[in-house]
C-alpha cells in the first residue's frame, strides 16, 4: 500500500490547487469541498434559550479573562516581521511556496468563520450571557483573519473579506452540532498552534515566516474559545449522554480526518518545520484528546492501528478523487463515484471502532499547559 511519506507533489498539487492571483486566492476561500473550511449559521432561538447557571462561577471568572483582553495589542507586525518577509520569501521554492500559501487561505477562511458565526449570533439574541460570549470571540477571530489576510497581502493576494461573507456558501447546524463541531475546531487549532509554536521555539533556523512568533498567545484565544463550548455543553448535560454520544464521536473523527488529508496535502510545509506530517498530526490528535476529556465523555482511540491504517486509507482516496476528477468524462465520474463510495466505507470502519469512556470531571476549565 502506498503510504502518505511517498507522496508525490503534483498528485498534492492536485488536491490544493494553484494560487497565482488575488482572484485564484478569492477563489479558494470561497469554494467549499470536504477540506475546506466552511461557514455556518445555526437556530438563533435555540441558542437565545440557553441558562448556563449551573456553571456560573466559572463562568464569571472566564468573563473577566475575555473583558481584560491580554491580547489586544498583540496582532501588531513589528519591523522585525517586514523584514523577515523580505529575507525569508524569496527563498521558498514555488512548491513550497504554494502549500504554505494553501495554509494562510484555509486559516484565515476557518478563522473568518468563526467572525461571522459568532457575531450573527450575537446581533440575533437577547440572552445576555451569551451575546456577551459572542461579542468578545467574534473580537477574537476578527482580529486573527485580518493578522493573517496582512501575510496574504505581502504576496498580493489578500482576500476580500466582505466579499468572502457575502458569496460563500453556509451550512445549517442545529446548535448541539455546533458546540460540538466548533469546540474541536478551537481545540484543535489551539493543539496545531502550539505544536508549531513549541517546534519553532526549539528550532528557530526553522521559522520560514514571521507569522510563526505570533502563535503562542494567539493559540490562548483559541484554547479559550474552547473553554467557553465546553462550559456551554456541560451546563446541558443532555448534551454529552445517550444518543449525543454517537454525535461526538462522528463529530471528532470528522474534524481528526479532515485535519489528517488536509495535512498530508503539505508534506513540504512540515517537513520546513522539522514535521512529518503524520507525526505532527498523531501529536494534534494527542493533545485534543487529552484536552477534550473536561467536556467529552467518550474518546477516540488514535492508536488503534485500524484508525491508523483508515487515515492514511482516506488520503489514498482523496488523492484517488482528484486524478479521477482532472481526467473527467465518463470514466472520471466512474473513478470519483468509487473513491467517495471508499471514502464513505473507510469512515464507517473508523466510526464503529471501540471508543474511550472519560469520567468528566468536577472542575470544567483546564489551563492551556502544553
Amino acid at each position: 500500500m502506498t503510504t502518505t511519506a511517498s507522496l508525490e507533489f503534483d498528485h498534492v498539487e492536485l488536491l490544493i490547487g494553484s494560487v497565482e492571483s488575488a482572484a485564484d486566492a478569492n477563489a479558494k476561500a470561497v469554494r467549499n469541498t470536504v477540506l475546506s473550511p466552511r461557514f455556518y449559521t445555526t437556530d438563533f432561538k435555540a441558542m437565545d434559550r440557553l441558562n448556563i447557571e449551573s456553571v456560573r462561577t466559572e463562568w464569571d471568572v472566564m468573563m473577566k479573562e475575555y473583558e481584560g483582553d491580554n491580547n489586544h495589542d498583540h496582532f501588531q507586525r513589528d519591523a522585525q516581521f517586514a523584514e523577515e518577509v523580505k529575507t525569508l520569501m524569496p527563498q521558498l521554492s514555488p512548491e513550497m511556496r504554494q502549500e504554505f500559501l494553501d495554509f494562510l487561505i484555509s486559516s484565515l477562511t476557518s478563522e473568518f468563520s468563526g467572525c461571522i458565526l459568532y457575531n450573527e449570533i450575537r446581533k440575533n439574541i437577547d440572552n445576555p450571557d451569551i451575546k456577551q460570549l459572542m461579542t468578545y470571540m467574534a473580537r477574537d477571530e476578527s482580529r486573527h483573519a485580518g493578522f493573517i489576510n496582512q501575510s496574504l497581502k505581502d504576496f498580493d493576494l489578500g482576500i476580500d473579506l466582505g466579499q468572502l461573507k457575502r458569496t460563500k456558501a453556509y451550512t445549517f447546524f442545529k446548535p448541539k452540532y455546533i458546540f460540538y463541531a466548533t469546540y474541536l475546531s478551537e481545540k484543535i487549532g489551539y493543539a496545531r498552534y502550539i505544536t508549531i509554536f513549541r517546534q519553532l521555539e526549539r528550532h528557530p533556523d526553522k521559522r520560514f515566516h514571521p507569522i510563526f512568533r505570533w502563535f503562542e498567545r494567539w493559540c490562548n484565544d483559541e484554547f479559550r474559545h474552547g473553554e467557553s463550548f465546553a462550559l456551554i455543553m456541560r451546563s446541558q448535560p443532555e448534551l454529552l449522554r445517550g444518543v449525543n454520544l454517537w454525535w461526538i464521536r462522528f463529530f471528532i473523527l470528522a474534524v481528526y480526518a479532515t485535519m489528517y488529508v488536509r495535512d498530508h496535502t503539505r508534506p513540504l510545509l512540515h517537513e520546513a518545520m522539522g514535521f512529518k506530517s503524520t507525526e505532527y498530526d498523531y501529536e494534534v490528535f494527542r493533545i485534543t484528546s487529552e484536552i477534550a476529556r473536561q467536556v467529552f465523555p467518550v474518546e477516540v482511540d488514535i492508536d488503534h492501528p485500524t484508525f491508523r491504517a483508515c487515515m492514511e486509507r482516506l488520503v489514498e482516496l482523496s488523492i484517488a478523487n482528484a486524478k479521477a476528477k482532472e481526467r473527467g468524462g465518463v470514466l472520471g465520474l466512474i473513478g470519483q463515484a468509487s473513491s467517495a463510495l471508499a471514502a464513505v466505507w473507510t469512515f464507517g470502519r473508523l466510526y464503529f471502532l471501540p471508543v474511550k469512556r472519560n469520567n468528566l470531571p468536577a472542575q470544567v476549565r483546564v489551563q492551556p499547559a502544553w
